[in-house]
């Protein structure tokens, strides 16, 4: 199978990654979300399937044993997140361009598996202040995970040059604008 083509899109929690790949999915019928694994519980509305496949600790860990990951990470403690090859093999045998919403881990390791195909950008929060707030306006963590949340941030906050790309997301039009432009070319240059 060859290859196709994948956009990474990675920030910390609460950055509006999510709100900018819900707007290049609307916008673009040859790209596809590919659903990344946890084993996290369900927040909200989140659909097994839709938004995550959600696994139970030790399913994920028997799934690393079988090598069914291109990328997994434990990104909290006990808390897994990974891409299954079966997803993005999928998506590529659908003629389409995965889409990825991953942490900043994830994201680089990809990149780093994928070099030759792979567009990453790296939406960056206005600052950590910025960032604060809106994970407590989120209202899907208590005051510690987002604490947690916030010096994790830090950490990858650091890596933000390993990505091809930057977008500062103040305002959101404007990051959709900035987006649309970068994925624009990216895709042109099939």
């Amino acid at each position: 199978m060859k290859d196709g083509k994948i956009i990474v899109l990675s920030a910390p929690s609460g950055s509006g990654k999510t709100t900018l790949v819900k707007h290049l999915l609307n916008k673009n019928s040859n790209l596809e979300f590919s659903i990344s694994a946890t084993s996290r519980l369900p927040r909200g509305n989140e659909i097994n399937g839709k938004d995550y496949h959600f696994f139970k600790k030790e399913s994920f860990i028997d799934a690393i044993r079988e090598k069914s990951f291109i990328e997994y990470e434990e990104v909290y403690e006990g808390i897994y997140y990974g891409t299954l090859k079966s997803e993005l093999f999928k998506i590529w045998n659908n003629k389409k361009i995965a889409v990825f919403d991953i942490d900043v881990e994830g994201g680089i390791n990809i990149k780093n598996h994928y070099q030759e195909n792979t567009l990453s950008i790296f939406i960056k929060p206005p600052s950590l202040f910025d960032l604060k707030d809106r994970l407590l306006k989120r209202e899907t963590d208590g005051r510690e995970n987002i604490d947690i949340r916030i010096s994790k941030a830090k950490k990858e906050l650091k890596k933000e040059k390993e990505f091809d790309h930057i977008i500062v997301n103040d305002d959101l039009r404007v990051a959709k604008l900035e987006l649309d432009k970068i994925i624009s070319d990216f895709i042109s240059n099939r």
